[in-house]
């Protein structure tokens, strides 16, 4: 910009390439220029405030400024004075705070930690925070971009215009901050970046936005996170037993937008609040597991592509109503556990994707850094700001919404370098081998700091492989997680269920060959949604035979899950045996409660889960070789029986299956004790759907060694059932 551009002769230097830089929304250094101190000088005041025909600063005395160029107005007021700006243009006048005469809001100390990856709490410095700052209500901006030459704040209250806001640099540290004051609660924006080449970047949304507009558009929404008044003591202070390995957990995975729906719109946080709570109090369910709410773009990944770590999603309702949904549930008794992903995101322009212009959070070589199976992106775990991005998110969700745990998803992705991979399209680690040591790392670090700075949550891994440790402590070597899904054991039971009977005899070991790892990690038997998507069809549809049998079948199955060792996870729909596979798009077919088939199996899950809670034999040793006890195995009938066992005192349970439709009396059956059996489950009771046939409501043992056993029973076994009794001592 030539000096012969000033309107008027500025009444101090200014420097020309200054107010190029402004004028081209490139300038790296905006306190230099603008504010009370331009050109290091106090009291040489210059602002940017375009359309204005007058500007005057409200000091100790009204001092008129002179415009030097379009939208600048510069003068000179007393040094280190407060002042206030008045601009009029027309008719109309209006008072604001100039964001440039505000010092710092980042301390030394949160830049030295941020600098070392080490900040537990990046949200508390990082994002959009409504804040009161040198005495005046504002919001502080703040974001990581190091490979900038200069990012401005854009939005509706500027006109989308990144000259009227551009931010400061902070050090080395590659954080860009600027506090505006009078913005709050409610207000869109993104940042505009200049890249190192010189190119502005497309609009970005904040990595640590707190709130975000309703898809498909996507700036990030200052949200006050500030203040919530919780009201869910009691669960806080008793959660830590609720949430141990020796507890009954037992969880209903939720899609939200498609568990109920209402005129075809989705639920809000408030909604779910009463309705869904109330629904999953009644049904016995410990736990609700959301699949991902962090803000996402696209409907049909179900949140499995987040953009926004930090955010809510806005399609239920503000942040503020989230927490009103966890606090409700809290107060019922029941715990929430979130999807988290941490093992890929989106290439969305908006989000993470070379958000400076450079290759800032995923990896630059896409044998590293894409994901062919999701067409998304990698996070590089060994850049210690994208680690501490992602442990300090966990942190958030535990601390700000009191999430009871997260399950983190697809960890095997992150585990290995070769996932799903061909030979030649991934990268070996330095040693040469094809685990991931920083996604290792870094999921160890975040299972260290959530479980060391939130006592009493969870920390759950959908993890397919044999990794060893998964859920082993971290400083023993493993990753750190409280408990494991157990794929295998899904697998397996499934495939067998899948079969015709008269065939189930050849496959007897998928429904035995779990217990030999069993109690290798601490595992939950999850039946998610995974499992009735994609052409697999419903539960109800894989099981083999005609209308009695798929829900005989079906009834005799969840029997076995819940008697099995492990805790439980069920998807929502299949608690009543939804006929059809999930649809994100639709609510689930609540319309098939009435039908009575439907109905029972709703029933058989109400009761199995109020079983399992008051039978410590059917929990407290989940994940301990001691509580289990095979009795028998009869592969050519189809027959499988073990003993369960909680603490000293606690009486034992037998649980015993038959997977053929064929009813069989005076089977004989070894017990683990002496005494009289009552048969506390029966999933051929009438009250299910079944035949109603069974054992009269329990049975004395009698002297007669069987299955090793010095005692047994002698019983009848109805067709495509599961039996739970337990010793009345």
């Amino acid at each position: 910009m030539r000096e012969d551009m000033f309107m008027t002769p500025p009444p101090f230097e200014i420097a020309p390439e200054k107010m190029l830089a402004l004028a081209s929304a490139r300038l790296a250094d905006p306190f230099a220029l603008l504010g009370p101190r331009s050109g290091g000088i106090a009291g040489q005041l210059v602002v940017y405030v375009p359309g204005a025909d007058t500007v005057m600063a409200l000091a100790d005395a009204e001092v008129p400024l002179t415009q030097v160029a379009e939208g600048v107005w510069a003068g000179q007021i007393t040094p280190d004075a407060p002042y206030r700006l008045r601009a009029a243009r027309g008719g109309a006048a209006w008072e604001f705070d100039d964001p440039y005469r505000f010092g710092p809001v980042l301390g030394d100390l949160d830049e030295h930690l941020f600098s070392e990856g080490t900040h537990k709490r990046l949200w508390h410095i990082l994002g959009a925070r409504v804040m009161e700052h040198e005495g005046v209500h504002g919001t502080a901006f703040a974001v990581w971009a190091p490979g900038a030459q200069a990012v401005s704040v854009v939005g509706g209250f500027n006109f989308w215009d990144g000259r009227r806001h551009p931010m400061r640099p902070r050090g080395t540290t590659g954080i860009w901050e600027l506090f505006i004051p009078g913005l709050g609660e409610g207000v869109p924006y993104k940042y505009q970046i200049t890249g190192s080449d010189g190119a502005l970047q497309p609009l970005k949304a904040d990595p640590l936005g707190f709130g975000s507009e309703h898809p498909p558009a996507n700036a990030s929404v200052i949200r006050d996170i500030r203040g919530y008044g919780w009201k869910d003591s009691d669960w806080m202070d008793t959660r830590a037993a609720r949430n141990d390995r020796r507890a009954p957990i037992s969880v209903y995975e939720v899609h939200l937008g498609s568990w109920r729906r209402k005129d075809g719109r989705r639920l809000s946080w408030i909604e779910a609040a009463d309705e869904l709570v109330h629904y999953v109090a009644d049904m016995g369910f410990t736990h609700i597991e959301l699949m991902p709410v962090s803000e996402y773009p696209f409907d049909g990944s179900w949140g499995y592509q987040p953009v926004g770590l930090y955010a809510p999603t806005v399609r239920h309702g503000p942040p503020h109503e989230f927490r009103d949904l966890i606090d409700a549930a809290h107060r019922r008794g029941i715990g929430v556990l979130l999807d988290w992903v941490p093992g890929h995101f989106p290439a969305d322009a908006h989000g993470l994707a070379r958000f400076d212009g450079n290759h800032l959070y995923e990896h630059a070589d896409p044998r590293e850094g894409y994901h062919p199976d999701w067409n998304t992106l990698i996070y590089n775990y060994g850049r210690r700001e994208v680690a501490n991005f992602l442990t300090s998110n966990a942190l958030y969700w535990l601390e700000e919404y009191h999430v009871d745990g997260l399950r983190v998803d697809a960890v095997a992705s992150m585990l290995y370098r070769d996932y799903s991979r061909k030979p030649g399209e991934w990268v070996p680690n330095a040693h040469g081998g094809r685990e991931n040591l920083e996604a290792i790392a870094f999921l160890r670090a975040a299972n260290r700091l959530a479980y060391g700075e939130v006592p009493g949550i969870m920390t759950v891994a959908e993890e397919s492989t044999a990794f060893p440790g998964v859920s082993a402590p971290a400083h023993a070597g493993g990753l750190g997680f409280g408990f494991k899904w157990n794929m295998g054991w899904m697998n397996d039971t499934l495939r067998y269920m899948a079969e015709d009977p008269v065939n189930r005899k050849y496959h007897h070991h998928l429904l035995t060959f779990g217990i030999h790892y069993a109690f290798s990690e601490n595992f939950i038997l999850p039946i998610s949604h995974d499992e009735v998507v994609h052409g697999k069809g419903a539960m109800l549809e894989k099981m083999p035979g005609n209308d009695w049998e798929k829900f005989a079948n079906l009834r005799a199955y969840y029997g076995f899950m819940w008697g099995h060792p492990g805790k439980k996870l069920l998807f929502m729909g299949c608690e009543f045996a939804q006929s059809h596979e999930w649809n994100h798009d639709a609510s689930l077919d609540w319309a098939a409660l009435g039908d009575a088939r439907h109905a029972g199996v709703q029933r058989l899950i109400r009761d199995l889960n109020h079983l399992y809670r008051c039978t410590p034999a059917l929990f407290r040793r989940d994940c301990d070789a001691s509580g289990f006890r095979w009795i028998a195995n009869a592969p050519a009938e189809s027959v499988t029986a073990f003993a369960r066992f909680g603490d000293p005192g606690d009486a034992p349970v037998l649980v015993i299956c038959n997977f053929t439709p064929v009813e069989r009396t005076g089977w004989r059956v070894g017990v683990p004790a002496p005494g009289h059996w009552a048969e506390i489950m029966n999933t051929d009771a009438a009250t299910y759907g079944g035949g109603n046939r069974g054992n009269l409501g329990g049975l004395d043992s009698q002297r007669t060694a069987h299955d090793g056993c010095p005692d047994s029973l002698q019983m009848t076994l109805p067709p495509l059932s599961c039996m739970i009794l337990q010793l009345h001592q």
